[in-house]
This record gives C-alpha cells, sequence and structure tokens, in this order.
C-alpha cells in the first residue's frame, strides 16, 4: 500500500479480526504474523551475512541463490534468475548419478501450470531399478526431494516408474460373498508413507572410499557405504538370514554378509542372489548429506 504504514494497517487487520472472530482467532493470528516476521528475518540477516563473506568479484544473485532459505524468498516474489525448468534440470542432474546406481535415468515429460492441484511436474523414469520394489521408491524419493528443494513452487510431482511388474496373480472368481470360512480378498495396500529427510553431520559418515559405517536416526540403524564417487545407504539388515551388516566385509564394490556370506552389489541398488538390499534415499550436496528414513524402516522382523 503506497504511502501507508503496513505495521499499523496489519495491527487494524489484527484489530479487526480479534472482534468478529474472538480472541482465541486474534492469538493464532498474532503467532502466525510473528511467523512470518521471524521467516523474513532469517532470510534478511542470511542475505547480509552471504553478501558480507562472498569472495571479491562473486556474483551476487549466485551467492543468495545458493542458499536454500534465500532462494525460496527470491521465488516466492518472483525474484529469482533461473526459471523453474531451469532450476527442475539442476535438481535432476544432482540425483542422475545416484539414478545410475538403481540402473535407471529421469527426463521430464512435462509441466503443466494450470493443474487443480497446482503447478505438477511429470517426469518419466528409464531403465529397470533392477526390477526391486523398494528400490524404484528410492528413487522416487531422491527425485521428489531433490525437485522440491529447488524448485518449491511445484505443487505436485508425477513420476512414472518402469520397474519390472510383479508376476501376475491368479485370476479371482466373483461371488455374492466369500464361501463360509473364507476370508475375501485382502484390502488394497496404502501408498507408502513418505519419508522423514535427516542431515547427517561428518563424524557419522564413512571417512574414506570403501569404507562402512552405521549411523542411527530415531532407532533406525543404517549402513552407510561410500565407494568413489558416490556414498549409498541401506537398511542395516541382511534380507537373507536377518543379521546387520554393521561388521560385513567391504570387497571391492560387493558387501558380504558375515552370518550367511550372501554377497551384494552396493553400487547397483544392493542387488543379491534372488534378495535386494534396502535403499534408502540420499542426497548428497555441497558438501552435506540428507538421508531419508521412511516410516516403516524396520518395522519388520
Amino acid at each position: 500500500m503506497a504511502g501507508a504504514d503496513p505495521g499499523a494497517h496489519i495491527g487494524e487487520l489484527l484489530d479487526r479480526l480479534g472482534r468478529e472472530a474472538g480472541p482465541r482467532a486474534r492469538e493464532t493470528a498474532d503467532e502466525l504474523v510473528r511467523s512470518v516476521v521471524e521467516f523474513y528475518g532469517e532470510g534478511l540477516a542470511r542475505t547480509v551475512r552471504l553478501l558480507r563473506s562472498a569472495p571479491a568479484g562473486s556474483d551476487p544473485l549466485a551467492v543468495l541463490t545458493a542458499d536454500e532459505l534465500v532462494g525460496d524468498l527470491l521465488i516466492l516474489h518472483d525474484l529469482h534468475p533461473d526459471d523453474t525448468m531451469t532450476r527442475v534440470g539442476q535438481a535432476l542432474d544432482k540425483v542422475r548419478p545416484y539414478l545410475g546406481s538403481h540402473a535407471g535415468d529421469v527426463e521430464v515429460a512435462g509441466l503443466d501450470t494450470d493443474a487443480a492441484e497446482g503447478p505438477t511436474l511429470r517426469l518419466r523414469l528409464r531403465g529397470s531399478c533392477d526390477g526391486c520394489p523398494s528400490s524404484t521408491q528410492t528413487v522416487r524419493w531422491t527425485i521428489e526431494e531433490a525437485v522440491a528443494r529447488l524448485a518449491p513452487e511445484i505443487a505436485h510431482i508425477e513420476v512414472e516408474g518402469v520397474a519390472e511388474a510383479p508376476a501376475e496373480q491368479p485370476l479371482l472368481q466373483i461371488q455374492p460373498r466369500p464361501p463360509d470360512g473364507t476370508p475375501g480378498p485382502p484390502p488394497p495396500s496404502a501408498a507408502p508413507e513418505p519419508p522423514h529427510w535427516h542431515t547427517l553431520a561428518a563424524p557419522a559418515l564413512p571417512a574414506h572410499d570403501r569404507t562402512t559405517r552405521v549411523a542411527d536416526i530415531d532407532g533406525n540403524p543404517l549402513l552407510l557405504v561410500r565407494l568413489p564417487g558416490n556414498l549409498y545407504a541401506y537398511r542395516d539388515r541382511c534380507p537373507g538370514c536377518g543379521a546387520d551388516l554393521r561388521t560385513a566385509p567391504l570387497d571391492g564394490e560387493f558387501l558380504s554378509c558375515s552370518a550367511c556370506a550372501a554377497r551384494f552389489d552396493v553400487r547397483h541398488a544392493g542387488r543379491g542372489e534372488g534378495a535386494h538390499l534396502e535403499p534408502l534415499p540420499l542426497l548428497e550436496e555441497d558438501g552435506a548429506v540428507r538421508v531419508a528414513v521412511p516410516e516403516l524402516l524396520g518395522a519388520g522382523s
């Protein structure tokens, strides 16, 4: 509002809300305003710190857009120098080395800015993801997180997968009701809950190539394996015998279970003879490592 005091106008609106909707609504609105002020205050503080510490001759916009919070504010106010599809491409470039370990790649199928649920990005996975459902889901989660971090204006992501189809189930006879004592067909399984992403500090990570380390996140033991060029995260559990893998020897790119001697290809989604390790989404960018823990990780025996 040109010529008006924004602070006074906000105060007037809060007073009107208190009169019309009651004190509880006024308290909630006050808290909302405080949160917004803190959000923008942190953005301004980071902007000042980033510009003050930027190397001489660096591009100020490049310095600011490299920070996630400041970059989000620039996107929110349509001030970011890169358009949505450019940032989507940058996000996909970050995860392509990871996708390669799952024998896959990703391409953009389209962007629908007029979709009812908001801007919708359509992606297509290419490759087999080693025919492993958990590998396919891990890839989807990793892509979604990478895009959300660089293009938060995307409201919805649709990913077309091409993992091997499961074996056909026998046809069911349609009857008015199941025969006495015969259970009906199981209800359709719910979509997996989205994972929770966590940032791992250096002490929790393998320090050198061809080394492993176990990190505990919310009671979930994760096996981290560093090979030349990439870091991988798996559930610390052998799918064959159920033993943990923290003492499993690493021979090149293969991990061998100390209990049953089963071997798993770390670089290729943890595949083994008839079984896969359980891969976890992982993003390694700008020196930081973020790993996702699905809601039901560790729930099985």
